[in-house]
């Protein structure tokens, strides 16, 4: 008598856990990146009453008989499944679409997480609500980004300089008028940078000279005479009157009297690009497609790419990798360890951190803008509570009766 009061001991306890997951579970039923546990149980040791009997040719085999002391927590186990995601707008707001987790440093320790509402400290790093420190790898001085490194804090300075570019290439296209009269000018015009970031104005004049034939000439304004400007470049080109295409074999190619340069700029004509330079009757679509150079320029914002990659956009137009996240993934992620902070940790149970980019080796995709919530189904929870109130009614009940039992024992003495 007295086992079935342990026994329902054993159930109101575990049943009372079972209760505290649940709790738990919709507690967090909107905190981000929760993971959502879940309980199961096990019988406890029986105790042999009657042992088996084997069959012989008199009488048949008997079965144990045996009587069980109760139920006790086999394990609580947590559901890594994927939780809606919440768009937000915020540049550094992260969802991770697939397996994998956020790896942060938190008091010299790496950490994991699936919560990926970060921003940026006084520091420039990128960090948690908390503060610990997203780790990935920051890209050299020319946009590399060495994912074989060994991980550190994701920084991203806001004042950080992208040294000027000088230009090695002015490219230019369009359509010159065939039909246009002997002596007509059009003219194009690109800025160009020199070592040292400074702006020059460059002017490409053409002048029709004759059937299919057009003079042209490059020049740049000097300071010191703005009536006289430098001539980078004059000659004659020709066109060919059944294809349109340049008739021109040499590349044109000019230095610059002023400023800092290292070499000539090359004036691209794209002599056999589809987009080059043409000439067919019709209207004047002469201009300079692009050129490679840039001033200095300083960082203004960023982007993530669904790679981790933080691309950074600078005042001078130009775009450049400046870093870019670090996932890891477990062999067991039901091992891993929680800590609280919505972080967690590895055991001996997880497996090592297996460390990479986005979208790579098992590991999902980045959503920039957005958050993964938490995965509770709550219809699933009150069923679940429901569960696991009647089953604390009921072994409330064993006790109950078994108590009621000892009573009746205690009055036979009357």
């Amino acid at each position: 008598m007295l086992r079935s009061m342990y026994a329902g001991v054993s159930g109101l306890r575990s049943h009372q856990t079972m209760m505290d997951v649940i709790g738990n579970n919709i507690a967090n039923v909107n905190t981000t990146g929760f993971k959502a546990s879940s309980v199961t149980f096990q019988d406890t040791l029986s105790q042999m009453i009657g042992g088996a009997g084997a069959p012989n040719n008199q009488t048949g085999g008997t079965n144990p008989a045996q009587v069980g002391l109760g139920v006790r927590v086999s394990s609580i186990t947590t559901n890594f499944s994927q939780g809606a995601s919440q768009l937000t707008g915020r540049t550094t707001d992260l969802a991770i679409q697939g397996d994998g987790m956020f790896m942060v440093r938190s008091g010299g320790e790496n950490m994991f997480t699936r919560q990926g509402a970060f921003s940026f400290d006084a520091a420039g790093r990128l960090v948690t609500a908390q503060g610990a420190v997203v780790q990935g790898w920051i890209a050299g001085p020319n946009g590399g980004i060495n994912t074989n490194a060994p991980v550190r804090d994701l920084v991203l300075p806001v004042g950080q300089l992208l040294q000027p570019q000088q230009t090695r290439t002015a490219t230019l296209g369009g359509n010159l008028p065939a039909n246009a009269a002997e002596g007509t000018v059009i003219t194009s015009s690109v800025n160009v940078y020199d070592l040292q970031g400074t702006e020059f104005s460059v002017s490409v004049r053409f002048t029709k000279s004759g059937d299919d034939t057009w003079d042209i000439e490059a020049t740049t304004p000097d300071p010191t005479d703005p009536d006289n400007p430098h001539v980078l470049y004059s000659g004659t080109i020709g066109f060919d009157p059944s294809t349109g295409q340049v008739d021109f074999g040499d590349g044109i190619q000019f230095g610059f009297p002023v400023g800092s340069w290292n070499g000539d700029v090359s004036l691209d004509l794209q002599t056999n690009a589809a987009g080059g330079l043409r000439q067919f009757s019709g209207a004047n679509t002469v201009a300079f497609e692009r050129q490679d150079g840039s001033a200095v320029g300083f960082l203004r914002s960023f982007s993530i790419s669904p790679a981790g990659v933080l691309t950074g956009v600078f005042s001078n137009g130009q775009t450049r990798a400046v870093g870019q996240l670090a996932l890891a993934n477990f062999n067991n992620p039901q091992g891993l360890e929680k800590v609280g902070d919505s972080l967690y940790r590895a055991s001996v149970n997880s497996g090592l951190p297996q460390v990479g980019v986005a979208g790579a080796g098992g590991r999902g995709s980045l959503a920039g803008g957005m958050l993964e919530m938490s995965n509770v189904d709550l219809a699933q929870e009150f069923t679940n509570l429901i569960v696991a109130q009647r089953g604390f009614q009921a072994n409330s009940r064993i006790i109950t009766a078994s108590d009621e039992l000892l009573q009746d024992l205690v009055n036979l003495k009357r």
